[in-house]
């Protein structure tokens, strides 16, 4: 089975490093340095995928206070996970529609949003499904996605979500608004070899900044394998003495369709 599921609150990686690699993805995890003051680990991660129905969906939580929002939001999913995957066997693009729907169906009902009154503290919520040569994404707060291709790369082009810095699930929640606050979106891979990366903010706001640009990141999966790579990155924010914990997802889709260009080529 390649589903995953995790909350610092269990296993918290203080002082560890954890890379892992499920099925075609990996996932690296380190809990911050106790010796800068850090004394408990609120990420936590969703990852499911079907290589025969060629889709993965992850979910990336970076919470506050507490890890309970996030706990809440990976027990929500899970429960209703027969009824979710069901959507990513459908045809596009009609599985984005329905995934966006579905998603903003259980961040909007009154039970969840109960539950969300009662924990303590709040999350940071990013959530990406690729399906055929798309990715599909929904963020509320600051966790990032990044879309890695030679392309862009020529053109500056790295990061597809926008990092939003008073957006959050839990007990203070967007979705408490009269007009709900949060961002989604559609891309189209490129032809070749697209590098999909998701981080919380403890990778891009270590001391010392090492990854503070897409740049830096991506050149350390340069002729190194993805296990290697992410390792690489987190034992140098480790050796730099960071103390906010830090969750990476990556994962490498080759894409033999044509994407599209401009007009002019």
């Amino acid at each position: 089975m390649n589903d995953f599921t995790w909350c610092g609150s269990g296993i918290h990686f203080i002082d560890t490093l954890s890379v892992q690699k499920q099925g075609n993805i990996t996932i690296g995890r380190f809990g911050g340095n106790s010796s800068a003051g850090q004394s408990k680990n609120e990420d936590g991660c969703l990852v499911w995928q079907n290589e025969q129905q060629d889709w993965e969906f992850v979910i990336l939580l970076d919470a506050h206070h507490t890890a309970e929002s996030a706990e809440l939001i990976v027990q929500e999913f899970t429960k209703q996970q027969g009824s979710i995957k069901s959507l990513f066997s459908g045809t596009l693009p009609e599985t984005f529609k329905d995934i966006e729907e579905t998603v903003l169906q259980i961040f909007q009902n009154p039970e969840f949003l109960g539950n969300c009154r009662k924990v303590k503290g709040s999350t940071s919520c990013l959530i990406v499904l690729r399906k055929d040569k798309y990715l599909w994404w929904f963020s509320v707060g600051d966790c990032i996605l990044y879309l890695f291709h030679p392309e862009l790369e020529k053109l500056g082009q790295y990061q597809v979500n926008q990092r939003h810095f008073f957006e959050w699930i839990g007990q203070v929640n967007t979705f408490e608004l009269p007009v709900p606050c949060y961002s989604s979106g559609r891309k189209e891979l490129r032809k070749g070899n697209n590098h999909i990366f998701l981080t919380s903010d403890g990778l891009i706001e270590c001391p010392g900044l090492p990854y503070n640009h897409p740049e830096k990141i991506q050149k350390e999966f340069l002729d190194r394998s993805n296990e290697y790579a992410v390792e690489a990155l987190l034992k140098k924010i480790q050796l730099l003495n960071v103390r906010d914990s830090t969750t990476v997802i990556s994962w490498f889709v080759n894409s033999n369709q044509e994407a599209s260009l401009p007009c002019n080529q």
